[in-house]
């Protein structure tokens, strides 16, 4: 901190003591006091603010000083703080508080980003080890010259499905640089999604009805496409073995939304499973007693569908509940597509 551009600084200040000096001098001699009581005056005025300007100059340089030498010797300059003495001037006090918030709400961000990468490579250690599956059962087929052309189909399938999952999960953290709403034939989305998962249908015996779907909803076709496709994926897997299987789609329409319903006859979700289906590699009972499963599909739905303004919601019961111990087992996810005018373009 250069005594020069301090003084630059103040110079405000300076000039308006400076003018209140002579005015208080004017005054002075037109009561027509002494002259040396002038003198005199003038220099205890002198004596007086140089001090104070003196002492202030080198109480902020001080501080000043020891922050930039602390600055340059830190690698983590954002540490500097730690390595200050507290200032004993209010606006150095000012200083150490800002930096302390913009420190703080920065080691939050970093934090926050930290958690996300993370999880982002948890979640691409898993994938990979799932896809890795199908590949091994692709070259040991091929090892073995098998003609079966099925089985490999249902490996590609399956490695086309946990592609388009990490794909989708990548993008679901910034939706909205990919996504486009706008009025969707919801009967044309649900025959897609039913003729890409043609082939499961199949090899599971599973059974697809549709009903009243023939109606638009505010959304983006290809997120919802794939949200569908992770649900009739959880459907088929979760079947019941001891009777035909069936999934049920429908759609209800009201005055202020839509609901779809896709309703399946398998072996349901245990009810204190239920408040955790959405959670991120969440698998509970069913997953590890029934299917290997990483959990991953209905978290991802749910977070496009919060992306995209829709609300989803999962009911569900198991046969031989206490609820109903005759009751017949099944899931049912919900997906309201809300009606307003907010995606209307004008």
């Amino acid at each position: 901190m250069k005594l020069k551009k301090y003084l630059v600084d103040k110079l405000i200040e300076m000039i308006l003591l400076i003018g209140f000096m002579i005015m208080t001098m004017s005054v002075l001699l037109a009561l027509k006091l002494q002259t040396g009581i002038l003198i005199l005056y003038f220099f205890l005025c002198i004596l007086f603010f140089v001090p104070v300007i003196l002492s202030d100059y080198l109480k902020k340089r001080s501080f000043y000083r020891e922050l930039l030498t602390n600055i340059e010797r830190l690698d983590k300059k954002y540490l500097v703080l730690d390595t200050l003495n507290e200032p004993s001037f209010y606006e150095g006090q000012l200083i150490c508080h800002a930096m302390y918030e913009i420190n703080k709400s920065m080691c939050e961000n970093v934090k926050k980003y930290e958690l996300n990468v993370n999880s982002f490579k948890d979640y691409l250690e898993m994938w990979v080890h799932e896809v890795k599956i199908p590949i091994a059962s692709l070259l040991l087929m091929c090892h073995n010259h098998s003609v079966d052309v099925k089985k490999y189909k249902e490996q590609l399938r399956r490695m086309d499905f946990y592609t388009d999952q990490v794909l989708y999960y990548v993008r679901c953290e910034h939706a909205e640089n990919d996504y486009i709403i706008k009025e969707v034939e919801l009967d044309r989305v649900i025959n897609e999604s039913a003729q890409k998962n043609r082939e499961d249908f199949l090899a599971g015996d599973v059974a697809l009805k549709v009903e009243n779907v023939d109606m638009k909803v505010m959304t983006d076709k290809k997120w919802l496409e794939f949200i569908l496709n992770q649900i009739i994926n959880n459907s088929i897997k979760y079947k019941a073995n001891n009777r035909e299987s069936y999934i049920h789609i429908y759609a209800e329409d009201f005055k202020d939304k839509t609901v779809l319903h896709i309703r399946d006859n398998g072996i349901g979700i245990a009810a204190s499973d239920l408040p955790n289906v959405f959670k991120k590699s969440f698998t509970g009972e069913n997953g590890r007693k029934h299917a290997k499963s990483t959990g991953m599909g209905l978290y991802i739905a749910k977070m496009l569908c919060d992306r995209l303004g829709h609300k989803v919601e999962v009911l569900s019961e198991q046969s031989g509940s206490e609820a109903d111990d005759n009751s017949e087992s099944f899931t049912e996810l919900r997906i309201t597509f809300v009606k307003n005018d907010f995606y209307k373009v004008r």
